[in-house]
């Protein structure tokens, strides 16, 4: 009989559009969430929710204690790449000891199953374009170490206590919910195609590009965008794969198809019917010029499909809850 699933960060961006997946798949679903950068209405009924750390000892144990969870999912890591490298303390602490934390817990209480949100960071530049999972994995920043830190040990895990695990590796996550009822809100916001949408729409200035001299064909970087809703179905195959006693295992989850931020700018423009202003700057450190997943083993092992795979959905659905929260804020100032 399968137990309940707790999703750690599930208030976040991806979390809180997981958790909504898990409810209308009937799952049972406790959600822990600090929110330090998710959001209390972003949890939808329906699913219990924990405010509180997974670097808390007591609570970890008290949660496992008291419900029947057999798989934990793990949502809830820093992932502003310039961050990280001011702040590489933080990130370490974070994603690196809690996620120790929280899967010693995991061992006391013998939970078997463990989908943990990993990056293409954890890649750094890439030697060969696309990128499949035996790719060399170099990372370049301390975000990308956090991350690969994880998958490096949990083997180690997996021989001690019996913690089988998926890690699905994203390359860039993007979208909306497409019913409007979630969307992403960061704090502050580093996501090119929430930036390019506010820049649309007034709420910024202009839209800062950075770097137009990159060896692509318009000399910006190209990028994977996979949409959240396709992300979230590759985590619920993830927890019926490892139910079903499959091997433990790396995915890559992107859509084979790479865009330039040229093109992700013209496709905002054509989807909101707006001139964006643009600013170029110079480039950032450790930006690749290129990454796009080869999504192959997903496809094959997980039977994954993205039901999203044209940039223009995804932009729209972005766009659409744009709106809503425009609208939203509008109706409480008056």
């Amino acid at each position: 009989m399968k137990g309940q699933i707790l999703v750690v960060g599930g208030a976040g961006y991806i979390g809180s559009h997981m958790v909504k997946l898990l409810l209308a798949q009937r799952e049972q679903v406790v959600v822990v969430d600090d929110l330090s950068s998710g959001y209390r209405d972003a949890v939808l009924p329906g699913a219990t929710f924990v405010q509180g750390s997974i670097g808390d000892d007591a609570l970890l144990d008290s949660l496992f204690r008291r419900y029947n969870i057999d798989t934990v999912m793990h949502f809830a890591s820093f992932i502003q790449v310039g961050e990280s490298v001011k702040q590489p303390g933080r990130y370490y602490d974070n994603n690196v000891c809690n996620t120790v934390r929280l899967l010693n817990a995991m061992a006391r209480h013998q939970v078997p199953y463990f989908v943990f949100s990993s990056t293409a960071a954890i890649f750094g530049h890439p030697q060969s374009v696309p990128i499949d999972e035996s790719h060399p994995q170099i990372p370049i920043n301390p975000y990308g170490k956090s991350k690969w830190m994880i998958e490096q040990l949990l083997p180690d895990y997996e021989q001690a206590y019996g913690i089988r695990h998926a890690c699905l590796r994203y390359f860039n996550a993007a979208g909306a919910d497409p019913d409007g009822m979630l969307g992403e809100r960061h704090e502050p916001e580093t996501h090119l195609i929430p930036l390019a949408l506010r820049a649309a729409m007034g709420k910024l200035d202009r839209f800062t590009l950075f770097g137009d001299d990159y060896d692509t064909p318009d000399g910006t970087c190209v990028r994977d965008y996979v949409h959240v809703a396709d992300l979230c179905t590759a985590h619920m195959l993830a927890i019926a794969y490892l139910r079903k006693g499959r091997s433990s295992g790396a995915f890559n989850l992107g859509n084979g198809n790479g865009y330039s931020v040229r093109e992700i700018l013209k496709t905002v423009e054509d989807v909101t019917r707006t001139r964006i202003p643009v600013r170029v700057s110079p480039r950032r450190m450790g930006d690749p010029s290129v990454l796009v997943a080869d999504a192959n083993k997903a496809h094959r092992l997980l039977g994954w499909q993205p039901r999203y795979a044209d940039i223009s959905d995804i932009v729209t659905h972005a766009f659409n809850w744009e709106l809503a929260q425009e609208e939203k804020s509008q109706n409480v100032l008056g």
